[in-house]
């Protein structure tokens, strides 16, 4: 009889709401681990974030980074602080936890659960019509931190940000994406049908995402099962919003798939609901998991924040993991409790993020005790 897996976590609930949603989030995973009994959890907590900044004048403490590699996966709160630049909280924290890692991709899924009110009418009439994921570059590209600035303080001052893309770099993200997209035609039962859209901005970037369109042109030829286009990102915020059925998977550079999940966030009823994903798809390291909200210091302690985001960005988390079937019952759960009433102000609710986490948990006991639904 095969043993049941122990998954180590580190945890860094980091700033803001951080540590009130990851809390949440790891409550009802362990709520989940202890009803199925098909795997368990430790988890670490690790104190990193602009508190300890501010008292050692770093985020992560020496050797820290090294010791993330014992852990299976990382998940992850918020970073950012009032009292500290944003660009130092996040180059400081999370950009080196993710450069030092090697998560080149991250990924976004979007789509509309079940009780969730898009600002879309028609998504609102007919979910199914969003169902997308997002590939963002995660290494390079737009955030490379290259650039500096000269004659400070004079009115000739000068501020260059250079974006860096690297064939190998832009090969391997292209590489994922169109996996991706053929996984996820795979899964919806319809095999040679894989569909990616590959966003640009080529025709004014002229050097880095010419590069980009062809070496996506290039990576093409190995997934002749993948029906792909190009896009420019200003038409595709338009087309997100006026069609986003004809969408599926999407691979856009670090700046502009940061800025399209947001859009697809809302989109799919609150940014408070979102999950996000930063991999190494070669698993040599462990990946990191977040809900793509920020830090919002102005309802800290209010007990009014959204810990969906988070407990969907654990379900990913599980999903990554392997536990494939208790990722599905975990956001199934979710759905369950926001079809039913239970939402935070974002959503358009009353709830409280006690309230939302005690309903999810208590969903995933009734379940269990209904059906099934420990991994095959």
């Amino acid at each position: 009889m095969a043993s049941t897996p122990t998954y180590k976590i580190a945890s860094i609930p980091g700033d803001g709401i951080g540590p009130e949603v990851i809390n949440a989030a790891t409550t009802v995973l362990q709520k989940l681990a202890s009803t199925l009994g098909t795997f368990s959890l430790q988890f670490h907590h690790l104190p990193w974030n602009s508190e300890y900044y501010k008292a050692h004048g770093r985020y992560i403490p020496e050797g820290g980074l090294e010791g993330l590699r014992n852990y299976d996966a990382i998940l992850f709160g918020s970073v950012g602080d009032p009292d500290v630049p944003d660009h130092i909280s996040l180059t400081g924290l999370r950009l080196t936890i993710i450069r030092h890692l090697h998560h080149y991709a991250n990924l976004r899924p979007t789509r509309l659960l079940r009780g969730c009110t898009s600002p879309l009418a028609a998504l609102s009439a007919d979910p199914s019509l969003l169902d997308w994921v997002i590939v963002r570059e995660n290494s390079e590209g737009e955030y490379s931190g290259q650039g500096g600035r000269t004659h400070v303080g004079t009115p000739w001052e000068v501020a260059t940000e250079v974006a860096i893309f690297t064939r190998h770099g832009v090969e391997r993200i292209m590489r994922f994406a169109f996996e991706t997209a053929r996984e996820r035609g795979r899964k919806k039962g319809t095999p040679g049908r894989g569909r990616l859209c590959v966003v640009t901005k080529s025709n004014a970037q002229i050097h880095g995402l010419v590069l980009w369109d062809e070496v996506a042109a290039a990576v093409s030829k190995d997934f002749l099962d993948v029906e792909w286009e190009k896009m420019l990102v200003d038409a595709m915020t338009v087309r997100m919003t006026l069609h986003p059925e004809t969408l599926n998977t999407i691979v856009a550079t670090n700046l502009h798939a940061d800025i399209l999940s947001d859009l697809a966030a809302a989109l799919a009823g609150s940014i408070g609901i979102a999950p996000t994903s930063n991999l190494d798809p070669t698993r040599e390291n462990p990946s990191m998991f977040e809900p793509i909200h920020g830090s919002a210091f102005e309802i800290v302690g209010k007990g009014v924040a959204n810990p969906i985001g988070a407990i969907w960005t654990a379900a990913e988390m599980l999903r990554w993991l392997g536990e494939e079937d208790a990722a599905d019952a975990l956001v199934e759960s979710v759905e369950n409790v926001v079809e039913v009433g239970c939402r935070t102000a974002d959503l358009g609710g009353n709830a409280g993020t006690e309230d939302v986490t005690s309903e999810i948990c208590r969903d995933v006991e009734r379940r269990r005790s209904h059906e099934d639904v420990s991994p095959k």
